[in-house]
This record gives structure tokens, sequence and C-alpha cells, in this order.
């Protein structure tokens, strides 16, 4: 494969920034573009898996107290399907393991790849709720449907807003973007793999 895991450094963040861009392209995060990388707090920790001096793959861990949350997952839409996402996701697990976090989630919409993804690397989808886009470029009046009342001299012309899953019919019947927002869990193993002898 070729490929090194290692923590990501400052000097990363352009490619860090590609990769994530080029990854979330062809999918319902297409949007969510970041012009710097999110800072990760202790003891949360990013990782690239880098290729001839390149990222090609990434994930970002936050650590609350027994739980972590991947905040992002990507890989280079050139490299997929050489197992790059699950090396990240196998040194995560070690990273995590024997710390105290008992659970590594994420939250991720309906792309089928990605749901394929989690759930064929021992990943349990559970909870559930809606992120609707309104958007006055789907159909002028969405915001102000998604908003109602505004202040006088400000027209909203998108907005980002999270709904109960029991309201999806109707809300995508008013509203042309509408995605499931899932959670997937992983149990993490509770004590450090003991060296080999």
């Amino acid at each position: 494969m070729g490929i090194e895991i290692r923590d990501y450094v400052a000097a990363d963040e352009d490619g860090w920034l590609r990769c994530r861009v080029l990854a979330f392209l062809g999918t319902s995060y297409f949007d969510a573009v970041e012009p710097r990388k999110p800072a990760i707090a202790e003891p949360g920790f990013s990782l690239v898996a880098v290729a001839d001096g390149a990222v090609v793959g990434l994930m970002d861990v936050a650590v609350e107290d027994h739980d972590a949350t991947i905040e992002s997952v990507a890989v280079h839409p050139d490299r997929r399907s050489e197992g790059i996402a699950r090396a990240l996701l196998d040194a995560a697990v070690a990273r995590l393991t024997g710390t105290g976090v008992t659970v590594l989630d994420a939250w991720t919409r309906e792309d089928p790849g990605t749901l394929a993804w989690y759930r064929a690397t021992g990943f349990t989808e559970s909870d559930h709720y809606l992120h609707v886009y309104a958007d006055l470029h789907a159909h002028p009046e969405e915001p102000d449907r998604a908003i109602g009342s505004r202040r006088p001299g400000l027209r909203p012309v998108k907005a980002f807003l999270h709904a109960k899953l029991e309201d999806e019919a109707r809300l995508r019947e008013e509203f042309a973007r509408v995605h499931v927002c899932r959670r997937f869990a992983l149990p993490i193993p509770g004590r450090a793999a003991s060296p080999a002898t």
C-alpha cells in the first residue's frame, strides 16, 4: 500500500484541506468546505495517511470523557478502496484502547458508500435526526418558510437546520435538500493489548 499513518502536523494543513474537499465533493457533504483545519482539543487527535509526501486520507477524533467522535474521515478519491480509511480507523481504535473511552461514534448522512463502510467496519447504527437546508437557489421561498418571521431589512438566503425524524415526509415536501443524519457507534476495548512475547 505504501501508506504511512501518522499524527497530523501543521505542515499537513494544505494537504488535509485538499483531501477533505475532494473526498466530500461527491457526497451529501459537498458544501462542507473548511478554509482552515478545525482544531481538535486534547485528548482528541488528528491522523493523516500519507503517500509520496501527500495527504491521501485523514481522521480527526474528538474525545470527551468516555466518548470519542469521528469529526472527519476522508480518503482522496484517487485512493479509495485501498484500505486507507480502515487503516486510519485501526490506528484510532488502537490509540483509544485502554484510555477509558468506551465508544467511538460518528454522525453521517445517507451516502451509500459511507454507510456501507461504517457497517463493514463493525459500527452499529442507532440515533437519527434530520439535516434540513433551506436555500433560495432551490426555491426562493425556502429560507422564509424555514425561519418564519425575520428582522426588517434582512432576508435569509440559506439556512441549515436540525429537525426530528418523524417530520421527514413533511419536510421533504417543503425543502429540496433534507438528509437523515445517522449515528454509528463502535465499542472500544477496555484494555491496551499486551505486547507480544
